[in-house]
């Protein structure tokens, strides 16, 4: 078999450096975006990607999403980065375009998998855990803060077919940072939405870094809460406590312990003082956030479970009124989300 024909499906901060860095290593990749300027901007510049101590600038082959339609040749993998309440019509737009044989890798937040495989079979579907931080709010620029040292990702499979495959994904996206292969993507997942139900939404809520967000008096305290919550859904749920970030079995003795660990490495492995999370960066785009895929995921299993997750509602109830237009993002909104 030659070189895997490669797509990756949305190429915003995390989906054009990852896709510059696979172009950079000599796969044959094709970007895939919706933003028209940053469309142009790729095509006329390349991608240029901003890093703490250099700066790359990448040629690429990059499409819109109305010229998808135009093309013929189909792609053996497809790196599906889009938003994840984008996910479903996205996959349905590539759905013609993946091979039969190919394979579907979610790079995303939130639980995403069934989506992915509802659409495209879940024999075609890889699931992945994204450790990656980075900003973009001009075309063309990606201004990424973690380097190919201080990115990680894990990959694995829901159905036997993949068994076995994780490989043919995980070798290409290693030109981006480390990559695990998981034996049960769904719970790792889960530690992933784990730490991102404590820091995406909560510090986003104060119009705030979110290295600044901890040091207000009361948020750590919360925040760490709203992960124990996503912890004890996720166990409740039938899933496991899985390491991810490179631990091990051993780094796990109990559960919202650990949950606290994944909370902190974020803070000190995979940010940086003045990184902005994905959140803060949709609403100072005008754009709605993920909330409802990762805090709402965890009220909405609690709901399902007979059980409640309380912080989590408050980041979900005050997320949407900031989305609104009812409320805005501020350092005073601190009262209202730690508050009972």
């Amino acid at each position: 078999m030659g070189s895997p024909r490669i797509a990756v499906l949305g190429a915003g901060a995390n989906g054009a450096g990852i896709g510059a860095d696979l172009t950079r290593a000599g796969h044959d990749v094709t970007l895939i975006e919706q933003w028209p300027a940053h469309v142009e901007a790729m095509r006329r510049n390349g991608i240029r990607v901003e890093l703490p101590d250099e700066t790359r600038v990448t040629p690429v082959r990059v499409h819109h999403l109305c010229e998808v339609a135009e093309l013929r040749d189909r792609f053996d993998l497809v790196y599906v980065l889009v938003k994840a309440y984008d996910t479903r019509w996205a996959c349905e737009l590539i759905r013609p375009l993946l091979k039969p044989t190919g394979l579907a890798i979610g790079v995303q937040n939130g639980m995403t998998l069934d989506d992915i495989a509802d659409v495209l079979g879940a024999e075609r579907t890889l699931g992945a855990v994204i450790e990656i931080s980075a900003n973009m709010f001009e075309p063309g620029v990606v201004e990424r803060q973690s380097p190919h040292v201080r990115s990680w990702f894990a990959i694995g499979g829901i159905h036997p077919a993949t068994r076995g495959r994780e490989e043919e994904a995980a070798s290409v996206l290693r030109a981006a940072g480390t990559v695990e292969v998981s034996g049960d993507i769904r719970s790792s997942k889960w530690m992933k939405l784990v730490a991102n139900a404590a820091e995406l939404v909560p510090s986003a809520i104060l119009n705030l870094p979110l290295g600044d967000a901890v040091r207000v008096p009361g948020m750590r305290e919360f925040m760490v809460e709203a992960g124990n919550e996503a912890i004890r859904t996720c166990l409740a749920a039938g899933n496991r406590v899985m390491p991810i970030f490179g631990l091990t079995e051993a780094d796990i003795v109990d559960p919202e312990q650990y949950a606290e660990r994944l909370f902190d490495m974020v803070l000190t492995d995979y940010t940086t003082p003045t990184t902005l999370t994905t959140v803060l960066q949709d609403w100072l785009k005008g754009r709605r956030s993920e909330v409802a895929e990762i805090n709402g995921l965890v009220v909405d299993e609690q709901r399902r479970l007979g059980g409640s997750a309380p912080c989590n509602q408050r980041v979900v109830d005050l997320a949407l009124r900031i989305e609104a237009g009812e409320l805005a993002a501020h350092p005073d909104n601190v009262a209202a989300l730690i508050a009972g």
